[in-house]
């Protein structure tokens, strides 16, 4: 939110790899995610005809994976850019979606998400001259617009899974569904009581512990006064929802184009839910990026609905071969790309001549 919120989460990101108990977690999560992907596959036979089939994946199919990828990466950028100019700040599209692949691959690969991938965003705010609270306002928003959007997936996943079904299940889970949406847009409508009851924390916190001390608490109590001033209309609201749906809809789009890649029918009546579930379950931190997690879970519930063994892992891995390891890849050459970039915008930055009156 603040310097002050921040720089404890960046002190963390930075010293994650040197914290024997981040290293463990993170070391156990991974073989976790592997154990998932053997347990998954089971019988050797199946998994060298999974990986036959992904052999033989057809270049368009994986070209169309790679572009709905890409769109989703675009329209998280532009969903960054339009919260942050609600919030009086205005950052160029290119260099949020540069910034959209660095955070993809920080949140995939490194320990202690999601405090490292939301400091790195924050500074990255701050140093294209977004205020701090403009900054901390606009990822406490698209966090919740993402909630949103994915409970909305989630929801319609499930409504098609049930399509047809008159059981009162089908009812009740619908009920329940729209709760969760309605629940949600609320908090995002109303962040100021959000942001008033973190501000209460925060207090609490000083009497019983004494921290944060003197001026530290109070600036940190003056960024969250700030952030509840900015300004969210209604249609604003529905806005920044339905973008942020958008970026889940490409997403999942990526793992349809996975079916087409690996020359699979598509179980459109269940697609949709398995992959709800699978980022449900990947959001858990101890394993980054939900490796194993995502693969098995997107397995599991599309051969629930009739998908074969050997088509449901090959879509599956598929899928994560872009979504994840390709993200991966790339992610990190825009870290090192970004950070070439502030450095040449240091060196270009004229220095002021000491001698030179005020």
């Amino acid at each position: 939110m603040a310097d002050e919120l921040a720089a404890p989460a960046a002190a963390r990101s930075q010293s994650a790899w040197r914290n024997p108990a981040a290293l463990v977690r993170y070391v156990v999560g991974v073989a976790l995610g592997f154990l998932v992907l053997l347990l998954l596959v089971g019988k050797r036979g199946e998994f060298i005809a999974a990986w036959h089939q992904l052999g033989g994946a057809s270049p368009r199919g994986v070209a169309a994976a790679i572009a709905a990828e890409s769109l989703s990466l675009l329209a998280y950028a532009w969903l960054q850019q339009r919260v942050l100019r609600l919030s009086g700040a205005r950052l160029p599209l290119a260099g949020l979606f540069l910034l959209s692949l660095a955070n993809d691959a920080i949140a995939c690969s490194v320990p202690g998400e999601p405090a490292v991938s939301s400091a790195y965003r924050y500074r990255y705010y701050r140093r294209r001259g977004a205020s701090g609270a403009s900054a901390g306002w606009t990822i406490f928003t698209i966090l919740i617009a993402q909630a949103i959007g994915m409970s909305v997936l989630l929801l319609l996943g499930v409504l098609v899974a049930l399509a047809g079904s008159a059981s009162p299940v089908s009812a009740g889970v619908t009920i329940v569904g729209l709760v969760i949406v309605l629940a949600a847009g609320a908090v995002l409508v109303r962040r100021d009581l959000v942001l008033r009851l973190v501000g209460a924390l925060v207090r609490g916190l000083r009497r019983v512990t004494g921290h944060p001390r003197g001026s530290l608490g109070a600036r940190i109590e003056g960024t969250l006064h700030r952030m509840r001033e900015i300004p969210l209309s209604a249609r604003s609201t529905v806005g920044i929802v339905a973008v942020a749906t958008a970026v889940w809809g490409c997403d999942f789009l990526c793992l349809v184009c996975g079916f087409r890649a690996v020359h699979s029918p598509v179980p459109w009546h269940g697609v949709l839910l398995a992959y709800g579930v699978a980022q449900v379950a990947g959001s858990f931190p101890i394993i980054p990026g939900g490796l194993g997690i995502v693969e098995g879970s997107l397995a599991v519930v599309l051969m629930a609905y009739g998908t074969g063994r050997v088509p449901a892992v090959s879509a599956a891995l598929a899928f994560r071969i872009v979504n994840y390891w390709l993200a991966i890849a790339v992610g990190w050459l825009s870290v090192g790309l970004i950070a070439q970039l502030a450095r040449r915008r240091a060196a270009d930055r004229p220095v002021p001549d000491p001698g030179a009156g005020p």
